[in-house]
């Protein structure tokens, strides 16, 4: 977020800026993302990933005693012994991304989209949820695309940088009420290593391999490996697994309130919700 905030203004990333930063005052309004299964909801302010880029953030933890080199390492690893997943996105694209995808019944997607909402609401009306329960609006109508996989990454951003040296999301926007959606399905193993070094300018985007496109709404389905009928992935959002898709976890997801992995997980934007500190 510091390095996104900074670099939006043309300064130097680093400690003293953001500090000043944070000194002089400015501010500037931020989207809240609501990641959504049935009543667990999560928020996020950076990004959710699945697949290569979720394996590499959280499965390089073991290697944490290499420092920051332990992700390009493990990229490496990843990357000769590529994974790739059994899915089923769906997303509500902004305009001039209508291209993207396949249509999909609206009646299907929007009215399971309605329901997150009404049922946490409860249906008496002196029952008043506790907290923030995300956006209260209904994408009924919307038209709703869709992109079957095996995928090798999806990468859901909401401010262009991930990290101080890896831009994801060059076209995204602190508060336009969109996400920026990276999907990655077939690409050579070659070709991936070159992505991968270009992503600290954002140019890997323009790659063929490449679908990048702004959504007002997403879902995410996902699968098991494959060639790995009982193995799947990692969803990590803001750097934290929210779901985890082998056997060994399972019990784990259900004491840590962890969402399921397989059943649909929706993430809806709330436009300018937070506000936060700004170089200017």
């Amino acid at each position: 977020m510091a390095k996104s905030l900074l670099d939006a203004a043309g300064e130097v990333y680093s400690v003293s800026n953001a500090t000043f930063s944070i000194i002089r005052g400015y501010r500037r309004t931020l989207d809240v993302v609501t990641i959504s299964q049935e009543k667990t909801k999560f928020f996020s302010v950076l990004m959710l990933t699945w697949g290569l880029v979720a394996d590499i953030d959280i499965e390089s933890e073991k290697y944490r005693w290499m420092g920051s080199a332990r992700l390009d390492f493990y990229s490496l690893l990843r990357i000769i012994n590529l994974r790739k997943y059994n899915g089923h996105v769906q997303f509500v694209p902004a305009p001039g991304y209508e291209a993207y995808g396949e249509p999909i019944n609206q009646t299907n997607c929007c009215s399971s989209n309605t329901m997150l909402y009404k049922d946490d609401q409860g249906d008496e009306a002196n029952v008043r949820p506790c907290g923030y329960q995300g956006p209260s609006i209904s994408l009924d109508g919307c038209e709703w695309r869709s992109i079957d996989g095996p995928f090798i990454s999806v990468w859901i951003n909401n401010v262009p940088w991930a990290s101080e040296d890896i831009m994801p999301a060059p076209n995204a926007k602190f508060s336009d009420g969109y996400l920026d959606a990276v999907i990655i399905k077939e690409c050579p193993k070659s070709a991936l290593l070159s992505l991968m070094l270009k992503m600290s300018d954002g140019s890997y985007c323009k790659s063929p391999y490449v679908v990048y496109l702004k959504v007002k709404a997403f879902r995410l389905e996902p699968g098991k490996q494959v060639g790995h009928p009982t193995k799947g992935g990692i969803i990590d959002s803001d750097g934290e697994v929210i779901a985890r898709g082998d056997d060994l976890h399972c019990e784990d997801q259900q004491q840590n309130l962890m969402m399921a992995y397989g059943p649909p997980i929706q993430m809806t934007v709330d436009q300018g919700l937070a506000t936060i500190f700004s170089p200017r």
